[in-house]
């Protein structure tokens, strides 16, 4: 069994300019990289299963093999309890898993091979007005817009 310990990775400025890092649970490989046991709550780019290569001094990161997962983030103004209820349960029977639960945040891991249609649609029918999801990991992390295509590897016929 691989030896668990938490990092902090680099996640972005606050409004004031300063970094922000976000302590994640990692597994260590016995190649010295790192596999992320949940899916984070603010680093883009990464999800549940993704081995990284890690800097300790920068708190940057480099992917060395994705898992296959999609990371789901989603928010709600009010409290998320009732979202939770519906939509961690269409997740899992699906394969998905609920990987962070807070008060107004849900970070969920779906495998890619579901589907990003099949995710939306799930996603849309179980949020009111009041929240709003996004991916943590299918859009590049400076514009937020460019798909990063990693799954296209991954759901090729072979």
């Amino acid at each position: 069994m691989n030896a668990l310990q938490v990092i902090e990775i680099f996640a972005g400025l606050n409004p004031q300019g300063q970094p922000v890092a976000e302590k994640v649970q990692v597994r260590v490989n016995e190649d010295q990289s790192l596999q992320l046991v949940k899916s984070p709550a603010f680093v883009k780019g990464l999800a549940s299963g993704d081995n990284i290569q890690f800097d300790e001094q920068s708190q940057e990161f480099e992917i060395v093999r994705r898992s296959g997962n999609v990371c789901v983030r989603v928010f709600s103004r009010d409290d998320i309890k009732a979202v939770a209820e519906q939509l961690t349960p269409a997740l899992e029977k699906l394969g998905g898993e609920l990987d962070i639960e807070t008060p107004r945040m849900l970070v969920y891991s779906v495998h890619v091979s579901l589907g990003f249609s099949v995710i939306e649609d799930i996603l849309n029918d179980c949020l009111d007005e009041e929240c709003m999801w996004l991916y943590g990991n299918v859009y590049d992390p400076q514009d937020g817009k460019t798909p990063l295509n990693w799954w296209q590897s991954i759901l090729a016929p072979e």
